[in-house]
């Protein structure tokens, strides 16, 4: 019998499920012991991640990981663990090209994204977001997606990013020195390498520059949910 290796991927999903059901379960319990039961999960959960990102050699330090996830605990609602929210922003020019970074943390060519700031919409993210890291000004014209960041490989924590169709209304290519590397225009037939994800997302981006008219793209669900990817 052939045995598949399972995947980095799927080992961090699993890790941070159960780190979020455990922290969910310390937020909302009243029991000493039930707390207790929550911890040893957490430390299990921790174990699995760090394993899966660094090799069992790494797993004797997975305490760092614990300690993280201990901080994020709270009471009652506010301790409820939910994936964090991002924006991205599919910037089109006049030339029907669309806007691309090389992110300065991996190296992988992406579309401008940041995390969705308290006080702000998430368009008015989109907006500062895109200036911030390119010089562009934007305007936002719709949402075009919903996905989940780790399956796209974008994030190793939860997160769910909304992606926005967004034209380009002014200013001058000024990248960010500490998130950006390099950025361009591009045509889905010249995209950079490595683009991050384009599998998921370069169809809905591209029917959106054509002008297309479709339905909101989010991720297919996995059948069965935990064992796909």
């Amino acid at each position: 019998m052939i045995v598949e290796p399972v995947s980095e991927k799927s080992l961090r999903r699993w890790a941070e499920a159960l780190s979020a059901v455990a922290r969910t379960g310390m937020g909302f319990t009243e029991s000493q012991f039930e707390r207790e039961r929550y911890e040893e999960i957490l430390k299990i959960a921790a174990d699995i991640k760090v394993a899966a990102e660094q090799g069992m050699a790494g797993v004797a330090d997975a305490q760092g990981t614990v300690n993280e996830w201990m901080r994020e605990v709270g009471r009652g609602v506010p301790g409820y663990q939910t994936p964090k929210v991002a924006v991205g922003a599919a910037v089109t020019n006049d030339h029907g090209e669309l806007l691309l970074i090389q992110r300065a943390d991996s190296g992988v060519w992406l579309y401008p994204t940041g995390w969705c700031d308290v006080g702000y919409s998430a368009p008015e993210v989109v907006v500062k977001e895109v200036l911030e890291e390119t010089g562009f000004e934007v305007e936002p014209v719709r949402l075009i997606g919903v996905l989940d960041g780790m399956r796209l490989g974008a994030s190793r924590i939860p997160l769910y990013s909304l992606l926005f169709f967004c034209r380009a209304t002014g200013g001058d290519m000024k990248i960010h020195p500490l998130e950006c590397t390099d950025a361009g225009w591009f045509t889905r037939d010249k995209l950079p390498t490595p683009t991050l994800g384009a599998e998921r997302w370069a169809d809905v981006v591209f029917a959106a520059i054509d002008g297309e008219q479709r339905d909101v793209y989010y991720d297919d669900l996995r059948r069965p949910v935990w064992r796909g990817e």
